[in-house]
């Protein structure tokens, strides 16, 4: 039996976020280069640990999508020039800070004129809620939804 390597101490704590980037310029959502070197400078003023990263770019102008790879968990990105968009999934746990401050602004300040909308900011390994405190908010939009499907 192998001793743990994990801290009895230790919680799987993380904070998540999911970030929706619109008119962002086409150009800059098409540099391979550029959107990897951002989002590994990115994970870095974290405090994250990178291990790897990977970025693919698809046709002249139809986009990227890339991961970095951190010993706290992840940074995604896919893009859509042709619609000036991006979408970023940002976790990190241990002592890496996935705060907006650190990830999204320096996608969407690289092109004044992009918005970015983060949805949601989730923090995991949290305790569970109580299933009597989701049930009475899931059982009525179950209810609207098997009536809309009929």
């Amino acid at each position: 039996m192998t001793a743990s390597v994990i801290p009895p101490d230790y919680q799987p704590n993380g904070e998540h976020l999911l970030a929706d980037m619109y008119g962002i310029a086409p150009d800059k959502l098409s540099d391979t280069e550029t959107i990897e070197s951002l989002l590994r400078h990115s994970a870095q003023a974290a405090g994250a640990h990178i291990l790897f990263s990977h970025f693919h770019a698809f046709d002249a102008g139809k986009g990227v999508t890339g991961v970095v790879l951190l010993a706290e968990s992840h940074i995604t990105i896919h893009t859509w020039p042709e619609c000036g968009f991006a979408a970023a999934d940002i976790f990190m746990c241990g002592q890496a800070q996935a705060q907006r401050n650190h990830v999204t602004p320096r996608i969407v300040h690289r092109d004044p004129s992009a918005n970015a909308r983060s949805v949601p900011h989730l923090f995991s390994g949290q305790p569970p809620t109580p299933a009597s405190r989701i049930f009475p908010i899931v059982r009525p939009c179950r209810s609207r939804l098997r009536h809309t499907s009929d």
